[in-house]
């Protein structure tokens, strides 16, 4: 068999012998719609998640999170001791290799404190 003569069904029936899915979109544990804290190896970020890809995950209504003040009772209560905002319609594109970790909150702020 000459690899370079195969045909899209053939190599389709090739990638199926190792369990490589066509056209699937990759699972994952995020939630479209849900906001979230997100902590990063250098910041932590709020928003609501728009979309998730392989290497990426975007939120839009962002805020950088510079201080969380007391860490159960902001993700408790989403009530943070220093928020700066991205530009409002903005979406913020965070690379999923950097999070460390991810909470949903129910909801984002909305000011700078």
């Amino acid at each position: 068999m000459n690899i370079e003569n195969l045909t899209i069904k053939e190599a389709r029936e090739i990638a199926s012998l190792f369990g490589v899915a066509q056209n699937q979109p990759k699972a994952h544990p995020f939630v479209i719609g849900s906001n979230y804290f997100i902590r990063t190896v250098t910041h932590s970020q709020t928003g609501k998640l728009v979309a998730v890809y392989d290497t990426e995950i975007v939120l839009e209504n962002a805020a950088w999170i510079a201080d969380s003040g007391r860490f159960q009772q902001a993700l408790e209560k989403s009530e943070f001791s220093e928020v700066e905002m991205f530009p409002v319609n903005s979406r913020v594109i965070i690379g999923r290799g950097a999070i460390i970790d991810a909470a949903e909150i129910k909801s984002t702020p909305n000011s700078q404190k």
